[in-house]
């Protein structure tokens, strides 16, 4: 999959059918989309591609009442790559592209930069400064710049739209559950282990530190995982997500993870977190003994969730 930074110089470049949005967490009804799109693509000799924004144009106009991100960059693009997206247009949201007019916008971004000849978009799409472009000014200047437009409706599960909104309200409800129907696959949080204060060590439950670096929409609390980037298949562990009352004051958020029955140095490899249940809510403990007690109750209840699920029959097929 190529990814361009920006708007590229289209010269030499085959022509695309393409789809344009946010994609966060690269949900059901984000795939919908994107195998119309891969299909269009076959079927007319076109390059299937996405353009997508970053930061999330909300981050740009509000920062501090954006919505929490339900995947990173890395992730999204991984989930797009995943579907049979070949070229992915990430657009700098900043100042110059807020005020683009929606003419300009096809003009410059859809036909000279993406090289658009047939463009799917969602049933509540617009675009343009002040959000003034809508699906019938495009219908109207596709024939004049060669391409064509095909809307798709919303994708519903049990008459609940599939929406970015929908999966971020499961999360912080802790509804893993309806989550994992929306999304259609668990709720994961990837990254890289750093190194921490190894207090996880002393307490004699090692631990995987990830940090949160974007408002994410799961609530805090303790969690039952599987951690995939390790070895096949993923392993087992318990995690705490959150600010770490009892040992830190500084706001900032962390991904922490106990991997059961493993203990080996991988700092800086890149891993992925899937949660699978949550136990509890995050708590501040008066001492380290009485943290250390509720880690190996966690873990315990943790082994026994992920157990009693590996046991189950699977309903889904």
């Amino acid at each position: 999959m190529k990814i361009f930074r920006g708007a590229p110089r289209a010269a030499g470049r085959r022509p695309t059918a393409l789809t344009i949005g946010n994609f966060d967490g690269v949900h059901r009804g984000h795939r919908a989309l994107l195998e119309r799109v891969v299909a269009a693509a076959r079927a007319r000799a076109l390059v299937p591609a996405v353009m997508t924004f970053e930061p999330h144009p909300r981050e740009f106009f509000a920062p501090e009442r954006a919505p929490a991100r339900i995947a990173n960059l890395r992730d999204k693009l991984g989930a797009l790559q995943a579907t049979g997206v070949e070229r992915v247009f990430v657009m700098h949201f900043n100042q110059r592209f807020a005020t683009l007019s929606p003419q300009a916008f096809i003009e410059r971004m859809l036909v000279d930069a993406c090289q658009v000849r047939w463009l799917l978009v969602g049933d509540d799409f617009r675009f343009g400064a002040r959000r003034a472009g809508d699906v019938p000014l495009l219908r109207e200047a596709a024939p004049q710049h060669g391409f064509v437009v095909e809307q798709l409706p919303s994708v519903c599960d049990g008459g609940e739209r599939v929406s970015s909104s929908a999966v971020r309200e499961a999360l912080r409800a802790g509804d893993f559950g309806r989550a994992e129907r929306l999304l259609g696959h668990p709720y994961r949080i990837s990254g890289h282990v750093q190194y921490g204060r190894r207090l996880g060590r002393e307490l004699g439950f090692p631990t995987l530190n990830l940090a949160v670096r974007h408002r994410v929409p799961a609530v805090q609390g303790i969690f039952a995982v599987r951690v995939s980037g390790v070895t096949a298949p993923p392993l087992p562990g318990v995690a705490s997500l959150g600010l770490r009352p009892t040992v830190s004051d500084d706001g900032r958020w962390l991904l922490e993870v106990h991997l059961f029955d493993f203990d080996a140095s991988l700092y800086g490899r890149l891993v992925c977190v899937e949660f699978v249940a949550r136990l509890r809510d995050e708590a501040r403990y008066e001492s380290l003994a009485a943290l250390r007690r509720a880690i190996a109750a966690d873990a315990a209840q943790a082994r026994a969730v992920l157990a009693g699920m590996a046991a189950a029959p699977d309903t889904t097929r």
